[in-house]
């Protein structure tokens, strides 16, 4: 593996919204994105969701269909829609589930599937979102976005997703466990670099509010759409792409 190569990709950033289909009209006309993957199997946790690939990469929104679902108490927390969650893409899944154990970190929802492994940490452990450890097999294909991505690559809109914002109370701290857990170094301002030019940085909680994930970085073509995208306490910051 190469010096800046990390075995590490963040492959889904997750939103929790009200008014599933109000959000996903706003990501449809603000990056371009269409026809979203619906997945029966979050009816587990009491969801319905929107999946929307763009890239090899995908933006995912979740939306409570019952009361008392751990994404409802999240987002009243949060006042409202938020970020909910990072998924990372890993080469060396045992390694890293290794680390959290080390750590301390629970996990509250774990998979073993031919073409994918997830483990899903307790946000209380992460701090500011659920973070997923997962490893996609052949690497490169996604089963979490939809049939056409199970055991092989699909097609998504023009873009990428460049990376998250997280607002936390100790930056230094949470960006240290994050590159604990996820095996990638932190640069001197505190910003994980992952595989694909991806990152995961962290900024200070303002004036004692809840810690979450505050933003998605992602690629659109240039005039897609609005440069902010705002869903609850989180946003969208859109980069154009030539």
């Amino acid at each position: 593996m190469s010096a800046d190569k990390h075995g590490v990709r963040l492959r889904q950033a997750v939103l929790a919204a009200q008014d599933l289909p109000a959000v996903c009209a706003q990501l449809e006309s603000g990056l371009g994105v269409s026809e979203p993957f619906n997945d029966p199997g979050v009816g587990l946790f009491g969801l319905a969701n929107a999946v929307f690939a763009i890239g090899d990469c995908f933006i995912e929104v979740v939306s409570p269909t019952q009361e008392d679902t751990a994404a409802g108490r999240y987002m009243a927390r949060h006042g409202g829609d938020c970020g909910y969650m990072a998924i990372f893409d890993l080469e060396d899944l045992d390694g890293a589930r290794a680390r959290a154990q080390e750590l301390g970190t629970r996990t509250v929802w774990q998979v073993d599937l031919p073409d994918i492994s997830a483990t899903h940490l307790h946000p209380a452990d992460t701090r500011g979102a659920i973070v997923s450890l997962d490893q996609s097999r052949p690497p490169g294909t996604w089963r979490w976005g939809g049939p056409e991505w199970i055991g092989r690559t699909g097609t998504g809109a023009p873009g990428r997703l460049v990376g998250i914002t997280l607002a936390v109370e100790d930056p230094p701290a949470v960006s240290a466990l994050w590159a604990r857990l996820l095996g990638v170094p932190a640069d001197e301002e505190g910003v994980l670099q992952l595989d694909e030019g991806s990152h995961v940085r962290f900024t200070p909680t303002a004036g004692g509010g809840a810690e979450g994930l505050v933003e998605i970085a992602v690629e659109a073509p240039a005039g897609a759409g609005p440069p902010v995208i705002e869903v609850g306490d989180a946003s969208i910051r859109v980069l154009e792409r030539s």
